[in-house]
Order: structure tokens, then sequence, then C-alpha cells
């Protein structure tokens, strides 16, 4: 489903909502909610007008320049899945701004130049169909036995929102299979689609007046056939309206053939159940347990405590019981994983014969390799785990099958491959590919032998600065890591041009990577010749960048995250404001010199640094933010975190939503810092309607140096190519710098 303005929106300048119980301030800027209204985007282009104009300037040009070179590069890895013999990568550069999906064999991705099969020319289609097409992934049918992968749907969205298109396509003829012939065409909208067999499709969709959850997400699945229309499709699941959205997907691995639906009542509960026997059996667990299913094998992850008889199994832990002992009534759980005050667990991927944990220990990676058909020593019926040694400190190393369901490599197979992905603030992301085998020597150990495949080129002078993980001290005593990027022998005299990066929410971890756009737009621009307090020859210096893992993300498990849930969300603010003053305690920076910058939920976390900490920060930009927490649940899809944030329209939980919406935090006779706000019109998941209305309300109380931006395309990615990529980077990037090194005006 594509945005659409507000319900039932009241008119310019009306006082109280007629919706809801807490009572609604008076919003003077309500009109700006609808989203393509032609007074509303001229508002939006005198906007970006005025931003341009104080931003594109040379430097800026030179900038964007800079940084479409790191994004077209050709020396990027080409990262791939493989299916069946094939190996399937989607690639954009300069000649290809909307991409290229393509294959190559393992023998030719393995060298310099590989010779890629190009299957479909996405350029090519938008130009062909008259439509912007952006590409987002393609799901293919399971073959029979013996035979190779051929048809796949495709995801296309028409403007890079989350709505998509769902086509079926031919990777042998290279198109279309035609609607008129039985092809598969999902018009575009918000779901899921999985294949149940070669005719049959498992759809949850808006589209053909399928009904929609409050949080604009599909509320039914369908059973599909090849050639009925999706309107008369009979219907297979269906949750509440109030509850998040409906997922169905079928598990056609060979031996294990099951379809699942997953009733998602919020972000963080949800009830799982399989079809038996035509009916729906929900897997007895409680709603904020995750659960996942492989071959014979249920896997576990509570994000509360959860008590199974007499055992208390801790939020964040990892368990395992056989999916049929489960289901019959069997509650003996092996325990895999158990967090402690340092080390969580991030993910997991299974390869055909072993289990791999992605872990972080004080936000550095750590990789174990279990073996399910050896157990451990101990009473918990663990399974044997090896550590993996591939992960330096300071890096993101992450763990994931190449191909679980291949054979295994005694049988000639890469069932038992898995890829390395590492990476590092000033260490260039590095491919590696190994090979699992159990130990012969008595250990019941996993050995590994992994190697180089890929390794990215340096896009800057990654040498000449060194990583250091600090602990900022939050209000009630947490320490706080952060991740500090800056020039070696960095002069602590609180003049450094400075960055503060943070999300803080869904428990989603802000963890090390290698960045060439943050390398050449912040860490080796360079300020004017200056000389220095103690009489020094003029100088000029870099900037620093700084990574917080405040607490709402989840760089320490759920408990970090539910640490700042709802009533609790200033303690992500305050660990956030902790950093900023540990850096400036430390004389890496001072206000003057300090930015912070953030997306999503992060612009909601910078908009209360705007709002809450203005003394703490010289310049903020905001992009794709959250700013209105009164309303968030009737704009795009704000319904679906009521969970993060709590209900606006209950009064209790008004009383503490109010205090984080910065919206509503602006006053009169405070010194704001620099402020950039932007949005993209096509963003159907935040939407670009509180960004407009913040900077709306700013400008019309005076506060000076405020800019607006929207990009008309690009979803809340606020980009659907390179291009625009590097606009929306250059200018946040070039408006911190201008503010915080140089002056905007």
């Amino acid at each position: 489903m594509t945005t659409t303005e507000a319900d039932s929106a009241p008119g310019p300048g009306s006082g109280q909502a007629t919706y809801g119980t807490a009572p609604e301030p008076v919003d003077e800027n309500v009109w700006l909610e609808e989203i393509y209204g032609e007074e509303q985007l001229a508002w939006v282009k005198e906007q970006n007008s005025r931003t341009e104009d104080l931003l594109e300037d040379t430097d800026y040009a030179e900038l964007e320049g800079s940084i479409l070179e790191v994004l077209d590069s050709t020396d990027r890895i080409a990262m791939v899945g493989k299916r069946g013999d094939w190996y399937y990568n989607f690639w954009k550069d300069q000649h290809n701004p909307k991409g290229l999906w393509r294959r190559t064999t393992w023998e030719s991705y393995c060298t310099d130049s590989p010779e890629w099969d190009v299957l479909l020319d996405v350029d090519e289609l938008a130009a062909a169909e008259g439509r912007e097409w952006v590409f987002h992934g393609a799901t293919f049918l399971r073959p029979g036995a013996g035979e190779p992968y051929r048809l796949a749907l495709l995801a296309l969205s028409p403007d890079g929102g989350d709505a998509n298109r769902y086509r079926e396509f031919d990777v042998e003829s290279r198109t279309f299979v035609d609607p008129a012939q039985g092809g598969f065409d999902l018009p575009t909208a918000k779901g899921n689609v999985s294949w149940l067999d070669a005719d049959t499709l498992l759809v949850a969709s808006t589209a053909d007046g399928l009904p929609k959850t409050a949080s604009s997400y599909a509320r039914t699945a369908v059973t599909l056939k090849r050639g009925a229309p999706l309107a008369d499709a009979p219907r297979l699941f269906e949750v509440p309206e109030q509850h998040m959205m409906a997922v169905v997907a079928h598990d056609s691995t060979p031996g294990y053939e099951r379809t699942f639906a997953v009733d998602y009542i919020d972000f963080f509960n949800r009830k799982n159940l399989v079809l038996r026997d035509g009916e729906w059996v929900q897997i007895d667990v409680p709603t904020d347990v995750n659960v996942s299913a492989h071959r014979e094998w249920l896997l576990f992850r509570p994000q509360q405590d959860w008590v199974v008889g007499e055992s208390i199994y801790p939020a964040g832990s990892l368990l395992a019981c056989g999916f049929e002992d489960y289901l019959a009534g069997a509650r003996e759980l092996a325990v895999l994983f158990t967090p402690d005050a340092r080390t969580s667990l991030q993910s997991w991927s299974w390869t055909r014969n072993f289990l791999l944990l992605n872990l972080l220990k004080d936000v550095s990676s750590e990789i174990r390799v279990l073996d399910p058909s050896r157990p451990a020593d101990g009473p918990d019926g663990a399974w044997a785990s090896t550590l993996l040694d591939a992960c330096p400190p300071l890096h993101d190393v992450n763990a994931y099958a190449v191909d679980d369901e291949d054979e295994a490599a005694s049988d000639g197979g890469a069932g038992d491959d898995f890829w390395l992905v590492a990476t590092g603030f000033t260490t260039p992301t590095t491919l590696m590919r190994g090979t699992l085998e159990r130990t012969t020597d008595g250990t019941d150990g996993v050995a590994s032998r992994h190697a180089e495949v890929k390794a990215s080129p340096s896009f800057f002078a990654d040498g000449d600065y060194e990583v250091q993980q600090h602990f900022a001290v939050s209000d009630d005593g947490t320490r706080v890591p952060y991740f500090q990027v800056a020039p070696r022998n960095l002069p602590l005299d609180g003049q450094n041009p400075t960055q503060l990066s943070g999300y803080g929410g869904f428990e989603v971890s802000r963890t090390p990577a290698y960045s060439g756009t943050v390398g050449r737009a912040w860490l080796e621009r360079r300020t004017p010749l200056s000389a220095g307090t103690d009489g020094d020859a003029p100088h000029s210096r870099g900037g620093v960048y700084v990574v917080a893992n405040i607490r709402g993300g989840g760089e320490y498990g759920p408990a970090w995250h539910r640490a700042a849930l709802q009533e609790n969300r200033h303690k992500a603010y305050q660990d956030f404001a902790a950093v900023a003053r540990d850096l400036m305690s430390r004389g890496v920076t001072s206000r003057e010199r300090l930015g912070c910058v953030g997306g999503s939920n992060g612009g909601l976390l910078v908009g209360n640094m705007l709002t809450r900490y203005p003394e703490l920060f010289g310049a903020v930009s905001c992009g794709v933010p959250l700013l209105d927490m009164r309303r968030y649940t009737r704009l795009s899809a704000g319904h679906s975190w009521i969970a993060e944030y709590g209900d606006p329209d209950v009064p209790e939980q008004w009383e503490f939503i109010k205090t984080f919406s910065p919206y509503h935090l602006l006053k009169d006779g405070v010194e704001y810092p620099e402020t950039f706000i932007w949005t993209a019109t096509s963003d159907d998941r935040v939407g670009p309607v509180q960004a407009r209305k913040m900077a709306a309300r700013m400008l019309a109380m005076g506060i000076p140096n405020v800019w607006f931006h929207e990009a008309l395309e690009g979803g809340h990615a606020g980009a659907s190519d390179n291009r625009q990529a590097a606009a929306l980077q250059a200018r946040s990037q070039h408006f911190l710098w201008k503010a915080l090194a140089g002056g905007l005006v």
C-alpha cells in the first residue's frame, strides 16, 4: 500500500482532535499531513530550494562526487547468494543506477573479473515500462530433484517504498512469465509471498481490497492458484485489525515440508502456528519467545525470562528441542547459549550439520560453532561448542551458511560451507568462505578451514586513524560503550569537529563497520588553518566519528533493549547525552564542535537531543524521523510501534510519551543547535509528515538556521539509486561540517 494522508485529519488551526481519550495539543501544521497535496508539495519545493541554495556549493559538488565514486566503485565486493549451481548478485554502479540482477559460477566468482550472466536490467525495465522500479529481491521456487532453479518471484517497488509488486520471472528465458499465460503478477502492496508449489502461492497482502491492519500491513493471507484473481483467493489465515500484521511461509525442505503462519501482535509479541491436517496448531510458547524451525529442530529465544516447569531461562538465551517432540508436549530444552553481563546473541545460522552463533562481547564479535550430534558436558543438554578463530577486537564479523540444503562436504557438496563477512571502522570489508568438519582427535570439537575470497578496496587513508572504545556513565550509573574513530595523536583540546551517531531502539545493534563515505565525507575533511592555543604553527584538523551503543539497542541483548522501552525511553537519551558529555570531558570536542546524526528511530533520538539537550550540540542532522509522538500511530506504519513507544491515545501513556515528543518540546527563548531535517515523500514506513511539521513549527517560531529537504522518491532509505544516496549523504555530511567546522553563513 502506498502512503496516503492521515485518516480524518483536522483542518489547519483546529483545536482538540475528536479521537482518543488523551487530549491532543493544538497542531497548526496538520495540513502538511496530506502527503501529495499541491499546496503541501509547493511548500516542500520551496524549502528544498532554500536548503539547496545553502548547501550546494563547490565543496558540496566535490563531496557528492567523492561519495558517488565510493558507491559506484566496481571494486566493491559483489556479495552473492547460492541457489543450485549458481551464485546470484544484485549490482548498482554508474552505468546501472537501478541495478542488474545477475549470476555467475563459483569458479568465475573467484576470479578478479567474474563473467556475469545478466538476468534482468532494471534500468531497461524501468525505461520500457515507464516506472521507476526499485529491485527488492527474488524468491525462488524450489525445483524438483535434479532440476535447476528456474522460476522466481521478483519484488519490485515503484518508488522505493515498502510496498512491492511481485512478478514471476523465468531465469532461463530471462523474461517475466506472461500473466495471460498464467504467470503470477501481484498488485503493488505491503505484504509477503511464499511458494507452496509450482502453481500455488501463499500471499499476505493489502491489494485488491484485502483488509489491512491498523499498522497498514496485511491482515489476511490467502492461497492463490495460478491464473486465479487475488481478490477471489480463499482465505488461509487472519489476524485481528489491531495486531501488526499477518505473515505466511512454506518450508519446502525435503522431508520437512511445513506451512507456517505468524500473527505479529506487535513488534515484540507474536503467535507462531503450523498447519497440520488443514488446521492451524499454535506452537505453545509465550508470545515474547522468538521461535524458528530448522529440519528436526525448534529453536527458542525468549525476550524476557521464561519459566518452563522448574527451570528459568534468561532473556536472550537460545534453547532447542526436537520439533515433533515439542509439539507432542516435551519440554526438555537444550541450553545452547546463556547471556552474561558482557555477551549477547545477535543471530544464528544453520549449515547442514552445525549451528553458527554470532555473538557480541562488549560490542565486538565472537562466533561459536555448535554440533547437535555431540552433547557437551553438563546437565543442561547443551551441544558441543567450538570458538571460531576469526574475530579481531573491535570488529564486526558475521558467519552464515552458504547453502544448508546442499550435500555435506564429505559427499562433495557445500552443505557445511559458511561465509564470513568481517569489517571494522578502519578495516575494509573482507569476504571469506570456510568449511566446518567434526574433529577426529577425540576433542568433540569442530574444525574450520576458511580463506579470503574477496576484499573491498580502501576508500580513504584508513591507516591514519585509530579506533578506540570508551565507556560513558549515564545518569543512573549505567556504563554505556561507544566507539571513537579519530586521527592518531588526536589533540585533546576540545576543538575537533565530531559527529556522534546513534540509534537506540528495536533491539538494533550498532557495530563496527567500514564506511568509505564516512571516511571521505568526515574523517578526511579538513578545517581551515588555525593556530594552536600554545602558539604552534597554523594547522588544520580532520573530523572525529563516534558511534554510541545506547540502551534501546541490542548490543547487550533483550535486557539492554527493554531498559529503554516506553516509560523508560528517557534512558536512551540520557545515555546519548552522557556520551556527548564524556567526549567533552575527555577534551575530544566541545559544544560548538559536536554534532549528532540519526535516522528513523535515530531521528527521534537526535530530535530529543535538539529539544532536551540543546546545550550539548552545535548541530543536528535528523533524517526520516519520528517527531510528533502524539499522532505517530495514525501516520504511515506508526501504529506498529506502540510496543516500543507506547500508545498516545491512552492518557496515562501520553503523560510519559509527551516527555520525548520533540514536536511538543519546542520552546521559545531556547538557543537551539543548527538543524537539518530531511525525509522522503515516498517513505511509506515513517512518512515525510513528521519531518515537515517539525521544520514548519521551528521556522514559524523564528528559530534561526533550520533547514529542511525532502527527496521525492527513495522510500524510507531516502534514496533508490546510488546518485540519490550520494546526494542525501552529501547534504547531511556537508551540513554538519559547515555548521561545526566553518559556519553555515
